[in-house]
């Protein structure tokens, strides 16, 4: 099987040579969107605005932990082509795909990678590398689906479609083998919703895993499987998977932790399923394969979610807490989803997308990614670094995450509120002790919902200590960074 480390896995990227840089300027329309136009929230604390993070197209940045969402083009639920410009400029690295089997087989033994070939192409061609998920079943052979994709129809309970699937697998792999390396089997089997026509069952995903994987490895023998793509995190499901010998077969393993509080229960969660792993295979890792935010929820609005109260910026607060949060934790890849809202989505709307889904403008979110994308790519890692200290204050559920860049040290910090009840944003005394590896002469405060940096003319320094009064505890990360992460210095 093979494996990789973290590092490795980051240099996947395609050429280019990242930058990250600042230049002056108005606000963008997602800061007034965002709620945060001038005076609001920062500027009541005596912050002032004199730079901002420029984003970095995707074919700019070598290479990167951050993904985003690309599926349902098996449905046709989004124009790709529409979406590419936009996706360019975001600097995600990764796209997760969909490959849809009743579309490519529309015809029993008649194979038609046209469309899928203008995905995979078009994402390489600005500097995106899709990633495969490749799932559900066809209605050639599953004839009682209720829907022509087939969705969750799984081809291991009838020899006839098993048979056909691993065909298509075949002539799949073949076809991408010098395009395509990263490979996941199905999505998320431990639900009713996406497995059919049996009740889930982990030895039963397994047996899938088990047949579908040599086929890949045949016409790819440095294929990377990911195997899992686990709705949730289910610990009792994830368990059988393991027993059954998942880790045998994969070289990740994906979930899709979705939540209205990103950080609720999560530390806890990973620990357990890293331990969990580890007992089988410690060469595995994990990836944040699928999770995303509405937009707008009620009624029209549909998917995980769905049915809470959400606004553009809500949803953008969320995507900075999910993916800084994931990062702290040093997973792999983190994807999110979705790069554009899904029209007609089981008759409605899917709001989690980057973009509008009837113009396909951007949204705060998409800003707010941006910024991560240029900040975080794998020329950023993360550190172990002492706690943040409060001041002369209770530290109640502050929540950090500690990195550097080229030597340079980068800290988020924010109040982990549930969302659908608002915050109060308040000030803040902090000490950061910088760690050795790490230095942080020209201290700055960024903003990553509107990319606006600010200089932290108050801080005072005794050797590797640094103290800031006044700082706004808000209910979404601020990043305290040496002003040389964004070019500042």
């Amino acid at each position: 099987m093979a494996s990789m480390t973290r590092r490795s896995f980051l240099e996947l990227g395609l050429a280019g040579v990242a930058g990250v840089h600042a230049v002056g300027g108005g606000l963008h329309a997602a800061d007034r969107d965002a709620g945060v136009a001038s005076g609001e929230p920062l500027a009541k604390f005596g912050l002032r605005c004199v730079d901002r993070v420029s984003p970095v197209p995707s074919a700019k940045i070598q290479a990167s932990p951050l993904s985003v969402g690309f599926e349902t083009l098996d449905r046709k639920h989004f124009d790709p082509k529409r979406a590419f410009p936009h996706l360019a400029k975001l600097g995600a690295k990764w796209a997760r795909c969909q490959t849809g089997w009743c579309r490519c087989e529309p015809q029993p033994g008649t194979f038609d990678f046209r469309w899928l070939d203008e995905v995979v192409d078009g994402l390489l061609g600005i500097g995106v590398q899709p990633w495969f998920n490749l799932g559900y079943g066809n209605k050639l052979y599953m004839p009682k689906a209720e829907d022509d994709a087939a969705v969750g129809w799984a081809p291991v309970f009838d020899e006839k479609a098993r048979e056909a699937w691993l065909r298509f697998t075949a002539r799949l792999a073949e076809h991408y083998k010098t395009r395509v390396r990263h490979w996941e089997i199905w999505n998320e089997p431990n639900i009713k919703t996406f497995w059919k026509p049996e009740k889930p069952d982990p030895s039963d995903y397994v047996r899938l895993v088990t047949l579908t994987v040599p086929e890949i490895r045949k016409r790819i023998p440095d294929a990377v499987i990911i195997g899992g793509a686990f709705a949730g995190i289910p610990m009792s499901y994830i368990d059988g998977c393991l027993a059954a010998g998942l880790t045998d077969h994969v070289d990740k393993i994906s979930y899709h932790p979705y939540r209205a509080v990103p950080e609720k229960n999560y530390a806890s969660q990973i620990k357990a399923l890293r331990e969990r792993i580890a007992k089988h295979n410690p060469r595995v890792e994990l990836w944040q394969g699928e999770n995303g935010c509405p937009s707008k929820g009620g009624a029209g609005s549909v998917g995980a979610l769905s049915k809470l109260d959400w606004t553009e910026a809500r949803q953008a607060k969320w995507l900075l807490r999910r993916i800084l949060t994931d990062l702290r934790f040093g997973i792999e890849l983190t994807s999110y989803f979705h790069t554009i809202d899904l029209v007609g989505y089981r008759g409605k709307t899917n709001y989690k997308g980057l973009l509008r889904g009837g113009d396909y403008s951007p949204k705060p979110a998409y800003a707010a990614y941006q910024c991560l994308c240029a900040l975080f790519d794998a020329r950023t890692q993360g550190i172990l670094g002492s706690e943040l200290q409060l001041v002369g204050q209770k530290k109640t559920h502050l929540q950090e995450a500690w990195f550097a860049r080229g030597g340079r040290l980068l800290v988020a910090y924010w109040y982990p509120a549930d969302l659908q009840k608002g915050w109060t944003p308040r000030p803040i005394a902090l000490r950061i002790e910088a760690p050795r590896d790490a230095k942080i002469d020209k201290p700055v405060l960024i903003d990553p919902l509107t990319r606006r940096v600010f200089p932290l003319e108050r801080a005072r320094r005794a050797g590797r200590s640094l103290e800031v009064d006044g700082l706004p505890l808000l209910d979404y990360p601020l990043i305290v960074a040496d002003a040389g992460v964004v070019g500042t210095a």
